[in-house]
């Protein structure tokens, strides 16, 4: 069968691939959604969206998706944080490591 898309994107470093937005969009992925990856006996590999896991907030998403359409339609409301919230922060992290694009290993609880 012939594929609808095709999409080519890089292996990081660490391992990490980017879903192209193209891809995202036809499986009706957003921040925080979740994938399986299905290798068959040629080594083919299937990706399809992750439905129903008890882990899913829906008003989480709708939030997350609202605030990434509002930054795109509206990049000039986007402001740097306060000089003495940068301040707070590097003192409440001094002499930790810390890497934003590290990911996050384990439960997270808000």
């Amino acid at each position: 069968m012939p594929a609808l898309l095709k999409k080519i994107s890089t292996i990081t470093e660490k391992g990490q691939v980017t879903i192209p937005k193209p891809v995202r969009e036809a499986l009706g992925l957003g921040y925080g959604g979740r994938v399986a990856f299905y290798v068959d006996e040629n080594r083919h590999v299937s990706i399809e969206k992750v439905l129903g896991e008890a882990d899913d907030d829906p008003v989480i998403d709708s939030f997350l998706g609202f605030l990434a359409d509002d930054m795109r339609q509206h990049p000039d409301r986007i402001r740097e944080f306060p000089q003495a919230l940068v301040e707070r922060m590097a003192e409440l992290t001094k002499g930790m490591h810390v890497d934003p694009d590290e990911p996050i290993l384990g439960d997270v609880n808000i």
